[in-house]
């Protein structure tokens, strides 16, 4: 059992995400290609992610595979709390790590053989290995994730509203309780049954949750207690599952113009602004800013000033395109 510890300021301190986390969304995804309890939900998106990898990730796939196994520990190095700002933060954060945190987690598994010399490389900290690693799980996600975003995003918001109602109802307690059954709150502790036996004092860092729509089984969180808390529970499923390959853009819509354009124009929907849309893609601002300035110079997209803000909507012409031929 994961028991998480409470102080009255870690009550005020407590948060919810808003926006899926792109690397636990990369790892937790990586368990799913396997079969995992739940399969069902993802069995037409891993069939279809497992076709547009057979064209390879390079020489970093082994590598990122044999990091994440199926069962037991991985490296809390792959899961920073810089991706809270999106994917390009946090992959720059793991290509920067610390080699006595490399040195710790590595020393936490025991690598397939033919990981082994890549491992010593990591373990060394060798930038060329830790770039190899990074640009390899940037390629996963833009094949695995991106397409899908639309889904990812909607699943969230769903949960962050029905959070966002259970605290104004009745307080972080409520919010708490509204986490039953994956967990159970009460005499200031939070208990996550079904998970391997772990203890948690936040003592005034707060807690961050956050709802992933590829955590099926039950909340994880990272080993070290060490660093900033962080439970990684599923998303809420009350209005029926999401299957994944139903809501993705059209298929020639992101032949045609990208996979990360076409979940841009996805995603955009109504007063969307810059900073949003790279968060909830994974991707930095620049890139985004990028992208958006090409759909917006085809018509797909108009965008304009909100105060501080420029924000974003979706054209007729991008609407159409969406939506595909009928």
């Amino acid at each position: 059992m994961l028991r998480i510890v409470f102080t009255s300021e870690d009550l005020a301190r407590l948060k919810v995400r808003t926006t899926p986390d792109p690397l636990w969304d990369l790892v937790l995804s990586i368990h799913m290609l396997r079969g995992q309890p739940g399969d069902l939900l993802f069995r037409d998106w891993r069939r279809r992610t497992a076709a547009a990898l057979r064209v390879g990730l390079g020489p970093g796939g082994r590598l990122l595979s044999d990091l994440i196994p199926t069962m037991g520990y991985f490296p809390d190095f792959l899961n920073p709390a810089a991706a809270e700002h999106g994917l390009a933060h946090g992959l720059e954060t793991i290509r920067s790590t610390p080699i006595k945190r490399l040195r710790s987690d590595l020393g936490r598994m025991r690598l397939p053989t033919r990981t082994v010399s890549d491992a010593r490389l990591l373990h060394s900290g060798d930038p060329v290995t830790l770039g190899v690693l990074t640009k390899t799980m940037q390629a996963y996600y833009d094949m695995a994730i991106v397409p899908y975003l639309p889904v990812l995003n909607t699943a969230t918001d769903r949960d962050r509203r029905i959070r966002g109602e259970a605290i104004l109802g009745g307080g972080v307690r409520t919010l708490l309780e509204s986490l039953q059954p994956l967990m159970a709150y009460s005499d200031g502790e939070l208990r996550i049954p079904n998970h391997p036996h772990q203890v948690i004092h936040l003592e005034g860092r707060g807690l961050t949750l956050v709802p992933s729509y590829f955590c099926v089984r039950h909340p994880i969180t990272l080993f070290d207690a060490e660093l900033p808390p962080v439970l990684i529970y599923p998303c809420t499923r009350e209005q029926g599952p999401l299957l994944l390959p139903n809501t993705v853009p059209h298929r020639n819509l992101a032949a045609l113009i990208g996979s990360t354009r076409a979940a841009i124009l996805a995603t955009v929907g109504s007063g969307t602004g810059t900073m949003d849309l790279a968060r909830r893609l994974g991707i930095s601002p620049a890139n985004a800013s990028e992208h958006l300035s090409v759909l917006r110079d085809s018509g797909l997209i108009t965008s304009h000033r909100v105060g501080a803000r420029v924000v974003h909507e979706i054209a007729g012409l991008g609407v159409a395109l969406l939506e595909g031929p009928r």
